[in-house]
Order: structure tokens, then sequence, then C-alpha cells
């Protein structure tokens, strides 16, 4: 079992930066692939990012590449997504999520993934 708990959401005028956290309970963290997703008001939720259980493999959505960075310290059971260059589009809660399987690849699909934090909300003003 993982317990996921982010945190660093807000409120930013574009352009501006954010780093979310994404801090994990349990032995398995470091051994399960990440992933961020966000559910923009109204919309259904989507893939932002996400990085392999050894940080070497990283993927992004289009919309975020070269804004968004997606980083892990196992040591410290935590991810983290840094956000550059915010854009009001970027406006959703955002959600951490762990892979259902250890030492698998990042996947951009929801239902790869079995754990789910509670979500931090972030809002860009233009």
């Amino acid at each position: 079992q993982v317990q996921l708990v982010e945190s660093g959401g807000g409120l930013v005028q574009a352009g501006g930066s954010l780093r979310l956290s994404c801090a994990a309970s349990g032995r398995t963290f470091s051994a399960l692939p990440m992933g961020w997703f966000r559910q923009p008001p109204g919309k259904a939720r989507e893939f932002v990012a996400a990085i392999s259980w050894n940080p070497d493999s990283t993927d992004y959505a289009d919309s975020v590449k070269g804004r968004f960075t997606i980083s892990r310290d196992n040591a410290r059971n935590t991810m983290y997504l840094q956000m550059n260059s915010l854009r009001p589009e970027d406006t959703a809660d955002y959600y951490c999520a762990a892979g259902k399987s250890f030492f698998s690849n990042p996947s951009t699909t929801p239902n790869d993934y079995a754990f789910w934090g509670q979500g931090t909300q972030v809002t860009v003003s233009s």
C-alpha cells in the first residue's frame, strides 16, 4: 500500500513558476513508476508527466514539454513537478499517482496507476 500527499499548489500569475511535491509512504515507492495527472475545471483527467522507478526515463504531455520537469528523490520518498512559464490553461487540480507494477516503465494511462493522492489545486491567472 502506498499513500500519496501532494503539496505546493496555489495561485500564480501567467509566466510564473510553482513546484509541486508528492510525498509517499511505504517502502515500495522507489520500485514504482510515478506520474502526475491533472483535471482542469469541467474536463476529464489528463496525463501530465511520468517517471520511471530509477529516474532514467521520463515522459511528458506535449502541452507541457519544455516547461515542466518531473523528478524524484527515492531516498526521501518524494516526487516533484517543477512548473515554469505557467499559462492559464494549466489551471487544474494536480494529482500524483504510483504505478501498479514494480520496475515497470512509466505510463501515460491512468489505469496503469494503482494509488492516487487527493490532489492540489493550481490556478494560473492571466
